[in-house]
């Protein structure tokens, strides 16, 4: 199930609004995340049904940023990259190219 945060973002991405931390407040008191206020300038407070429109969606880039946290960690240091890419111009291999198709075959995103 995906977070609050995560469908509240989405609802505004598609009325063209942003995320404002002065704007928005979720909360939780012990019953599950609601929306403790909403001022958000030219779009009413979404209503329950409309955020879980946005469920599948949310649920979609949740799966996504795990993937790309687990990629960033699998594609090593920058240093590291670098000095893939240097051998692989001095030696004519492919060593840095076939790591970053490994780490992305190993982490599909949806």
């Amino acid at each position: 199930m995906a977070t609050l945060y995560t469908k509240v973002k989405l609802h505004l991405d598609a009325n063209s609004k942003t995320w404002d931390d002065t704007a928005i407040v979720l909360q939780n008191d012990g019953s599950g995340d609601y929306i403790k206020t909403w001022t958000v300038s030219g779009l009413d407070k979404p209503t329950d049904e409309q955020l879980a429109t946005y469920e599948t969606a949310a649920n979609t880039v949740e799966a996504n940023i795990a993937v790309d946290d687990a990629r960033k960690i699998q594609y090593l240091s920058w240093q590291e990259q670098m000095e893939m890419i240097y051998k692989d111009q001095k030696n004519g291999t492919t060593t840095f190219k076939d790591h970053c198709d490994k780490v992305r075959s190993d982490n599909p995103k949806s």
